[in-house]
């Protein structure tokens, strides 16, 4: 974890409302950090229904496929986060570690083992002793207690510099309901079908199913549209949990519901605000940077070409050095694999068009576009010409800091 801030960090946090039906609390048990929280306990009332989206790496953590196996009963009554120690490439141990972590859970909370959901973020390939977990479980359960979201926030970063949280309220039917989210992740971060490590939180009531396609859809222009360095995480996960608690909130079953319409909304929006914030504390960033891709033959063309350059170690450099090198953005759009026309491609950094149909634009001022690429938030447009398809991605630039905090990330 930084010792400094980010100069890309939201300078305004949310108040987060406590959510019915949900108690935190954190404590230090020593499994990386020392004098730091860095155990989450959440608990939720009975009848809280649950949905999850996670990597798709083929090499996931122990707590990523604990998950997976207990995600189709759709309850939970509790959820476990540790940092310092992903739990991921360590085999039987690992597994059994996070059985052992559920028992202990369990027995402190008073529920079964499979109703306890797992997330470990950290190094991977350590082994993670849950014994760790024994000695503070009972008081964690005993002092957890409404509100505390910021708090969690913290207890579950590694390398970020600042906790992430969001919140949004909406109504359903005459019901007000809260949708809470919390977020880390700062490096290794090119999601799949999740995220890095986020838990959002509602007092709706919503069914499992219902739930997950809620989330599932909502992460794809989220938090699948941000990048750090192009790496997913063996222990990508995000989980959504509704207590079904806000007072005279009708309990809805299919995503069709029309009363859905504004809770999807709101819902996009809080996980659009994590996302955004995991992009502005990217290791070493100075830079947040906003990559549109227009005129693709498809909006998944235009994502992967958006990526392409997103991902571009070059592309990444050349604006952490303040360069509009536009030249670094035709090499990533050559390279994605996508259909793309140089005699019709155009660029633009921060408003000023740098490149059109295939070559310098006649009105090029390079003076004028130094200026725009000094500021801290970058926009990059590339037009193609060939169709309609349209997408947005968020990246940072890439510079010296983030190669010192990899480098010493074990040691």
């Amino acid at each position: 974890m930084s010792t400094s801030v980010s100069p890309l960090a939201p300078t305004d946090v949310p108040d987060m409302p406590a959510i019915a039906g949900v108690r935190l609390a954190t404590a230090q048990a020593g499994i990386r950090y020392a004098n730091r929280t860095d155990v989450l306990l959440a608990l939720f009332d009975e009848g809280t229904t649950v949905a999850g989206v996670f990597t798709r790496s083929k090499c996931p953590s122990a707590p990523v496929e604990w998950c997976r196996a207990r995600l189709n009963a759709g309850k939970a009554r509790a959820l476990v986060v540790n940092s310092g120690n992903a739990n991921a490439f360590t085999g039987k141990t690992g597994r059994a570690s996070t059985k052992l972590t559920a028992d202990i859970t369990a027995k402190a909370v008073g529920c079964k083992p499979s109703e306890i959901f797992l997330a470990s973020t950290g190094v991977i390939g350590e082994p993670l002793d849950a014994t760790k977990f024994a000695p503070v479980m009972d008081g964690l359960a005993a002092r957890a207690q409404a509100g505390g979201f910021f708090d969690a926030a913290k207890a579950i970063m590694t390398t970020d510099t600042f906790p992430k949280v969001a919140t949004a309220t909406v109504r359903i039917g005459k019901a007000k309901v809260t949708i809470n989210g919390v977020a880390k992740g700062a490096g290794m971060i090119a999601p799949d079908m999740a995220t890095m490590l986020s838990f959002v939180f509602t007092d709706a009531a919503i069914a499992a199913p219902t739930l997950q396609a809620l989330l599932k859809d909502g992460v794809t222009d989220t938090f699948n549209a941000v990048t750090i360095d192009g790496d997913t995480s063996t222990s990508d996960t995000l989980m959504m949990f509704a207590t079904g608690k806000a007072e005279g909130c009708p309990r809805i079953a299919r995503v069709s519901d029309p009363r859905l319409k504004a809770f999807k909304k709101a819902l996009l929006a809080v996980l659009a605000d994590l996302s955004e914030q995991v992009a502005r504390d990217g290791e070493g960033a100075r830079k947040l940077v906003e990559i549109v891709v227009e005129g693709a033959v498809s909006k998944a063309s235009a994502r992967r070409i958006a990526m392409s350059i997103a991902n571009s170690p070059l592309v990444k450099t050349a604006i952490a050095g303040e360069d509009a090198n536009w030249g670094r953005v035709v090499m990533a759009v050559g390279k994605a694999g996508e259909p793309a026309d140089r005699d019709k491609l155009s660029i633009w950094f921060a408003g000023v068009r740098v490149a059109h149909k295939g070559a310098r634009d006649p009105g090029y001022d390079e003076a004028k576009v130094s200026a725009e690429m000094k500021k801290p938030e970058i926009y990059l447009k590339v037009a193609l010409g060939l169709g309609k398809g349209r997408d947005r991605v968020l990246t940072c630039d890439l510079t010296k800091e983030y190669v010192a905090i990899n480098g010493d990330y074990r040691s």
